[in-house]
C-alpha cells in the first residue's frame, strides 16, 4: 500500500471510470475531480457540518456559481421530500447535465446526494467527499444511491457511480470515537470478505492507536476501499457480473447487512450503521455455523473481531418475529425465500439461499444471548 505521508490514487475501472484520492490535508484536489465542463456547482451539506465545510464552499465558489443544499443529519436526511426539495433547488438555480453535484458529509449525505445527482435531468456528475469513515470505505464508492421509505432502507434509488471520490481523512478527528469505531464495522466485514490482512491488522493493532492520524487506519482505509473497488468493478448492478461461479459479486459488500438493516427498522434508525452490520456479520456467521458451511473458528472470530475495536456483537431489541418480517424485504430476498451472504471460509462468501427457520432461531438466540 501506501506511504503514510502524501496521497494515494486508487483507480475505479469501468464504462465510467473515476479516481478515488486518499490522503492528509487533500482537499485541494477537489476542483481537479469536477472536470471542466462546469459553470455550477451544487453542494449538499447537512446543517450540522456547514461550518466544517466552509473550506470546500470557498473553493467551490471561486470560479464556479453554487447552489448550497443544506439537509437535515444522518439518516433523516433520506427522504423522498428531501430529495424533492434539492430538485426544486437545481431547477432554480438552472442546473444542466454538465454541472456537478458535490456531496460533503457522512454515508447518508452521499446516498441522498448520489440519488439527487442520479434523478436530475436523468444523471448529472457528483463527486463525493465523505467525512466519516463508514462514509469512506462504503457509501462513497461503488454508485449505490438512494433513500429509505416506511417498508424499510435503500429501497428506492440507482446506481450512479460518481465523478471522483475525495478521502480526506484530516477530517477523521472531527469524529466522534464512537462514530469512528462504527465505521470500522463496515472494514472489519471487507476483512472476513475478501482481504485477510484487514483482519491481521485489526486483531494485532490496540484498538485506541487506531486514529486519525495513524498510519494503520489509513492502511485499513486503502484496503478496504479497494476491497470494494474489486467487487463492484465486476458487478456494478448487483447481477453477479464477472465474479466467477460460486461468488455472490457485489452482493458480498451486503455481508452482516440482513440483520444490520433489520435492526436499524426495529431501532428507527437510531443505531449506528457500522455498529448494526457489526452484530448482522456474528448473526449470519452463527447461522452459516448452523448450516454447515462455517467452522466453528471463523464463526468465533467475528464476535471476536468486532468485539476488539469496540462494536457490539449482540441485540436483544426486538423479538423474532418482527427482525423476521423486516428480512424479508431486504433487497437480496426472492418472493417468500430469504437469501444471506453467508461466509465457507475467510475471504470465500456465497449466498445461502432458504435457510431452515431452526437455525435462524438459534441464530437469533445466539444474537440475543450476547446482548
Amino acid at each position: 500500500m501506501s506511504a503514510p505521508t502524501g496521497e494515494t490514487t486508487l483507480h475505479v475501472a469501468g464504462p465510467t471510470p473515476y479516481d478515488v484520492v486518499i490522503g492528509h490535508g487533500v482537499a485541494d484536489r477537489l476542483t481537479g475531480l469536477l472536470g471542466d465542463g462546469a459553470a455550477r456547482v451544487a453542494l449538499v451539506v447537512p446543517e450540522t457540518l456547514r461550518e466544517l465545510a466552509a473550506p470546500v464552499r470557498e473553493a467551490l465558489a471561486a470560479d464556479r456559481r453554487l447552489t448550497e443544499l443544506v439537509v437535515p443529519d444522518g439518516e433523516a436526511a433520506k427522504t423522498v421530500a428531501t430529495a424533492a426539495t434539492c430538485w426544486d433547488a437545481l431547477g432554480e438555480a438552472g442546473f444542466t447535465r454538465s454541472d456537478v453535484v458535490v456531496t460533503f458529509g457522512g454515508g447518508a449525505t452521499t446516498d441522498l446526494g448520489g440519488w439527487v445527482a442520479a434523478g436530475w435531468l436523468r444523471g448529472v456528475p457528483v463527486v463525493h467527499v465523505p467525512t466519516t469513515l463508514l462514509a469512506m470505505v462504503d457509501a462513497a464508492v461503488g454508485g449505490k444511491t438512494g433513500v429509505n421509505t416506511a417498508a424499510g432502507k435503500n429501497l428506492v434509488g440507482a446506481f450512479h457511480e460518481p465523478a471522483g471520490v475525495l478521502c480526506d481523512l484530516s477530517l477523521l478527528a472531527t469524529l466522534p470515537r464512537a462514530d469512528l469505531v462504527a465505521g470500522l464495522g463496515e472494514v472489519v466485514k471487507c476483512g472476513f470478505i475478501a482481504d485477510p490482512r484487514i483482519l491481521e491488522l485489526v486483531e494485532s493493532t490496540d484498538p485506541a492507536a487506531l486514529t486519525a492520524d495513524s498510519p494503520e487506519l489509513r492502511e485499513l482505509v486503502e484496503r478496504s476501499v479497494q476491497v470494494k473497488i474489486d467487487v463492484v468493478v465486476g458487478d456494478l448492478r448487483e447481477t453477479a457480473g464477472t465474479a466467477g461461479e460460486g461468488h455472490p459479486g457485489r452482493e458480498a459488500l451486503n455481508y452482516g447487512h440482513t440483520m444490520g438493516h433489520a435492526i436499524e427498522r426495529a431501532e428507527r434508525y437510531g443505531v449506528r450503521h457500522g455498529e448494526a452490520v457489526a452484530i448482522g456479520s456474528v448473526f449470519v456467521a452463527e447461522l452459516a455455523r448452523r448450516a454447515g458451511v462455517l467452522d466453528d473458528m471463523t464463526a468465533d472470530r467475528h464476535a471476536t473481531a468486532f468485539g476488539r475495536v469496540g462494536l457490539p456483537t449482540g441485540y436483544a431489541g426486538a423479538p423474532y418475529d418482527d427482525l423476521r418480517a423486516a428480512m424479508a424485504v431486504d433487497k437480496k430476498s426472492r418472493g417468500d425465500q430469504l437469501r444471506f451472504v453467508v461466509l465457507h471460509g475467510v475471504g470465500d462468501p456465497r449466498v445461502l439461499a432458504g435457510p431452515s427457520e431452526e437455525h435462524l432461531r438459534a441464530a437469533y438466540d445466539a444474537m440475543v444471548a450476547r446482548a
